[in-house]
């Protein structure tokens, strides 16, 4: 499937699913990610940048989705997801995300994402 294909949901699921390489095209220059608790990342660039920290990070972790759902509105979509991570050690995570992508034009104009890590 070609990137310029993609649906708003198909966009959102790729994003919380780590992979930004699907999603990043899609976004618009002066994005907003709100990561909750912490100062707001602006911009396509400085979201590029968090995405390659978070993927260098994750190229050594073992990423289990037990739950993994989408829900569509007419100019947002909502991901709420639980993963378990396991790292190269075996310590493992386990975080409820939640993500919330709104979309101008079939661009992501401004994603809000609530993370909570659970006792795993």
């Amino acid at each position: 499937m070609e990137h310029t294909d993609l649906t708003t949901e198909q966009i959102a699921r790729a994003f919380s699913s780590h992979r930004f390489e699907v999603a990043l095209p899609h976004l618009t220059d002066d994005i907003v990610w709100t990561l909750v608790g912490t100062d707001p990342v602006m911009g396509r660039k400085a979201v590029k940048k968090t995405c390659e920290k978070t993927a260098e990070y994750l190229a050594d972790v073992t990423t289990e989705f037990q739950r993994f759902r989408s829900v569509v509105g007419e100019d947002s979509v909502v991901v709420d997801t639980l993963a378990r991570y396991t790292e190269a050690d075996g310590d493992v995570s386990v975080v409820a995300s939640c993500d919330i992508y709104d979309f101008v034009d079939g661009r992501v104009t401004e994603i809000v994402s609530y993370t909570v890590e659970l006792p795993s």
